[in-house]
């Protein structure tokens, strides 16, 4: 095939004065065989020495060293290979600065022109121009000018002020995307001044010739030098001036142009040393079409082959073959020779763009040939049934064909027939159809034929039928189906499910087959499921014929999920439901049952519904027992003599409507706080039970004995505690307490009465007969006679232990809690032989009350700090005898008055305590003894000192 365009070299700016020291115009095209390249600049072929600056890498151009004056221009690539030849896009390339900034010097008070040259794009850019920095934009005046078109700056006349760096800002729109580049800076620097007034100079013009579209805004540019700055005019030289037309200065534009717009337009530029002009024509043309990709053609000998191609208005149609009749965008052939072969490219353009497409057509001339696509050479087939032969040589043209069996010349019959493309089809064969078939084909370049040999062979036939059966969900089954066939022929069995082939290795084991004998199919059905009904196919298939037999298999189980649950008739405990049947999956339903779940808790739980049991054939029913002001979601399940099927979709969210609360607060309680305070307590009522918006709380309350109430509303669903503050509440009095809550539809029930205590006082009385007595070096045990009940105003919670150092302050002291009724302490963590001072004072929940007088205790010497020591042991009979040396207790430690021992046999064993007055000790042994772990250590006043093992 011909080459064919996989890159084409794209548009390319060059810096001067890069690092990079070559540029590379990309070219690379697909053909068999593979393409030689060639380049053109400017239309001219570039000639690649061994010394050339220009050489190819495979198809890409490599132009090592560019220079402006010599490589700046059009290129285009072109690729050939024996099939034909085909050029590419034009491709420009251009040059920049030859420094980050180029340098311009004139004299002020003369007109300067920078260039733009903006990066390769999609048209419909926009420019501006910045002096020095972001965002200092240049404004359009009449000084200075910015082309649309080119996108450069032109200065009329310079000034002082135009001193600085220049930068272009160039930006596209595409898709709703916007991007802007920077151009490298040119810096404008002035000599002396040029006071010489002169003419204008024409230096932005618009084509002489415009082309437009029908329907579009046409701009034309024009733009002068001069001192003083010229003013531009704008006039229609032929016909009359457009009604659209907008003129400002150096830019006319005529929006929405038509065909009668066309003409000569002039610009005028004047200033006080003279004018000048310009004249264009605007031509209005429509629209091209979209040029389609032609298609490359294979053809035979002697015919006629057309290449489409759209043209319209000015289109310039070029082709790169000389044989060509063109007519109306049609490229024809007629009788075509082998010469005709090869590439073909048309290239439509007109002022709005070039449009490329390019084909290939082959001629071929061959004699028929079998050597691809014989006649097989051995045709089985089944008896009674039928067999299709192909006759397909290769040959150009079409090849004419004839079939005969044997000697026998074959026409079309009842049970013989001939295509149009040569293929042989027989039908209801017998034993007698077989022997040698040969196909003849014939064309003017030639003839040959192709035979194979007829086979018949023993139909193949279901001599055991799969049979309908009707199976619960879970359950196993095994569909049958067995075959006869001709024996010198392989026999395969094949299953489908309503004649979707059945894959075993991705059944997720339901199925595989029940046998591995040739003649026996057995389909075997694991753990049934829904899904599994159906219409089951056993195909039983040789390489000549098949026979097939089918079964229906039902898969009973619970019915399948209600659809469409809708709520209606909402009120404040019910609501009314529907829903259409869901399948009832071959077992008729029976009953229904409704669920219902608050967002509250999310978990579904079974409503109570009117009626009570719903029956299988109804779509409705009533739930019952909701909560009023509840936002609710509900679902249905049927079920059956199978069980309970999937659930429905929950329907959409609901919330009941408002009712007045039915159930009373709970946790009623109260007490405490400050003096002339009635503290009330309860537990904040759930958001189930609020059953409204404005939901609180109204406490009714009487001192005991009384016969009026009073009562207060608290609001807000979370507050839980009120306090009623008075000068006449006496301390601890007893208060009668009611609550119900209420919201914005009304109240609901009161609570039961609960009695409340208003704020207690401090006690009033002390402890007496406090006694303190130190029983260890750190311990000590303080009793005392309690106060009396009816000297409290409040409840006893118990009493607090004060106790400090001789000689230190009683703010200071440690503090121990009892609870209770209880009249002793022990308390521990004491220093030794130290003198403590100790009180006791009742307390309640309003404080502690004043002081017992004090009582005072001495705390014990400690015990030795030494150990018992050089410990040894006899054995005698069941006993052993332990000794050690007795421990004297120094000056400041307690006296010993004896020693313990723990006594274990092994570490997991239970101690025994054995205690001796004296430095010895004799303990009975069992007669399994083997060895014991002895601790030992003094005791005394103070104490139990350390032991040793």
């Amino acid at each position: 095939y011909g080459p064919v365009f996989e890159e084409q070299p794209v548009n390319t700016l060059f810096p001067e004065g890069s690092a990079e020291e070559k540029v590379t115009l990309a070219c690379r095209a697909r053909a068999s065989p593979p393409a030689t390249y060639r380049w053109k600049m400017n239309g001219t072929e570039i000639r690649m020495e061994p010394d050339s600056r220009y050489r190819l890498v495979a198809g890409d151009l490599v132009i090592s060293n560019p220079v402006k004056s010599k490589d700046a221009g059009s290129y285009q690539c072109v690729a050939s290979n024996p099939r034909g030849t085909v050029v590419s896009r034009e491709a420009s390339l251009r040059f920049g600065c030859k420094s980050r900034v180029c340098l311009h010097e004139i004299p002020e008070g003369s007109g300067v022109m920078f260039t733009c040259s903006p990066p390769p794009h999609y048209p419909g850019l926009s420019y501006r121009w910045l002096l020095n920095e972001f965002p200092n934009f240049i404004p359009a005046d009449g000084r200075r000018f910015v082309s649309q078109t080119t996108g450069n700056l032109y200065i009329a006349k310079t000034e002082a002020s135009d001193l600085g760096n220049y930068s272009c800002f160039a930006t596209s729109h595409i898709d709703f995307i916007t991007k802007s580049v920077f151009s490298k800076f040119s810096r404008l620097s002035l000599a002396a001044d040029d006071a010489r007034q002169h003419g204008p100079t024409m230096k932005a013009r618009f084509p002489a010739d415009t082309y437009a579209l029908a329907g579009q805004m046409v701009t034309l540019e024009c733009f002068a030098f001069g001192n003083p700055v010229p003013r531009i005019k704008w006039r229609k030289v032929d016909g009359s001036q457009p009604s659209k037309w907008i003129s400002s200065e150096p830019l006319l534009q005529i929006q929405d142009v038509g065909f009668e717009d066309e003409g000569t337009y002039e610009c005028e530029a004047e200033n006080a040393k003279g004018r000048v002009t310009h004249q264009g024509r605007v031509i209005i043309q429509e629209s091209p079409p979209n040029l389609p990709q032609s298609k490359n053609k294979k053809d035979r000998w002697k015919r006629s082959v057309p290449f489409l191609l759209s043209s319209s208005n000015e289109l310039i149609l070029l082709f790169a073959q000389n044989r060509i009749e063109v007519s109306g965008g049609e490229l024809r052939f007629s009788k075509l020779v082998l010469e005709d072969s090869g590439m073909y490219q048309c290239v439509a353009e007109n002022k709005h763009g070039t449009i490329y497409a390019s084909a290939e057509l082959t001629v071929q001339a061959l004699a028929p040939d079998f050597r691809l696509n014989p006649v097989k050479r051995l045709i089985p087939a089944a008896r009674s049934g039928k067999v299709i032969i192909p006759c397909q040589p290769r040959a150009a043209p079409k090849a004419t064909v004839l079939w005969t069996k044997g000697t026998e010349l074959l026409t079309n019959s009842s049970r013989v027939t001939i295509t149009t493309d040569g293929t042989l089809i027989l039908q209801n064969i017998s034993k007698s159809d077989e022997g040698k078939y040969t196909c003849f084909a014939e064309n003017f370049m030639g003839k040959a034929n192709s035979t194979g040999i007829l086979s018949v062979r023993d139909a193949t036939k279901i001599t055991l039928a799969p049979s309908s059966a009707d199976i619960n969900v879970g359950a196993n089954l095994t569909l049958q189906c067995h075959a006869s066939h001709d024996p010198t022929m392989d026999l395969t069995f094949t299953w489908s499910l309503d004649d979707f082939p059945i894959d075993f290795d991705k059944s997720e084991g339901h199925y595989r087959r029940a046998s591995v004998k040739e003649t026996i199919g057995d389909l075997s059905i694991s753990n049934a499921q829904l899904k599994h009904s159906g219409r089951y196919t056993c195909t039983a298939q040789t390489v000549v014929d098949s026979a097939s037999e089918s079964a229906m298999l039902t898969v009973r189980g619970p019915p399948g999920p209600p659809g469409g649950v809708v709520v209606r008739d909402i009120s404040d405990t019910s609501v009314q439901l529907s829903w259409s049947r869901g399948f009832d999956n071959h077992s008729p339903i029976a009953r229904y049952l409704v669920q219902a779940r608050t967002l509250l808790s999310g978990k579904w739980k079974q409503a109570r519904t009117n009626p009570a049991n719903i029956e299988g054939n109804a779509e409705t029913a009533q739930v019952l027992n909701l909560i009023p002001w509840m936002d609710y979601e509900f679902r249905v399940l049927a079920s059956n003599i199978l069980g309970v099927g999937e659930p429905s979709l929950p329907s959409s969210k609901i919330r009941t409507k408002e009712a007045a609360p039915t159930v009373a607060p709970s946790g009623l309680s109260g007490g405490g706080g400050a003096p002339n305070e009635l503290i009330i307590n309860w537990t904040p009522t759930l958001r189930d039970y609020q059953n409204g918006d404005g939901f609180g709380y109204i406490l009714s309350f009487r001192k005991k004995g009384t016969q009026g109430w009073l009562s207060a509303r608290v609001p807000h669903a979370e507050s839980l505690h009120y306090v009623y503050r008075n000068e006449s509440i006496g301390p601890y009095t007893p208060f009668e307490v009611k609550i119900r809550a209420y919201n914005r539809k009304g109240e609901g029930p009161e609570s039961l009465t609960a009695i409340v205590y208003s704020a207690e006082e401090e006690p009033k009385v002390a402890p007496s007969r406090v006694t303190a007595k130190a029983v260890l070096s750190s311990e000590m045990d303080v009793s005392w006679e309690p106060v009396e009940q009816g000297d409290m105003t409040g409840v006893l919670l118990g009493y607090e232990i004060r106790y400090w150092k001789d000689g230190d302050k009683e703010e200071a002291a440690d503090r121990v809690r009892t609870a209770g009724l209880v009249t002793s302490a022990h308390v521990t963590g004491l220093n030794p032989n130290t003198k403590y001072h100790v009180s006791v004072r009742a307390y309640n929940r309003a404080g502690t009350g004043p002081p017992s007088p004090s009582a005072n205790t001495t705390t014990t010497k400690p015990p030795p700090r030494r150990p018992p020591g050089n410990i040894s042991w006899t054995f005698s009979g069941s006993t052993v005898s332990i000794k050690w040396d007795p421990v004297v207790a120094q000056a400041d430690e307690s006296a010993v008055t004896g020693y313990k021992m723990l006594y274990r046999k092994d570490s997991h064993s239970a101690p025994t305590l054995y205690v001796a007055s004296k430095s010895r000790i004799d303990i009975p042994i069992p007669e399994d003894f083997t060895h014991a772990f002895v601790q030992l250590r003094v005791t005394g006043p103070g104490g139990d000192g350390v032991p040793t093992e």
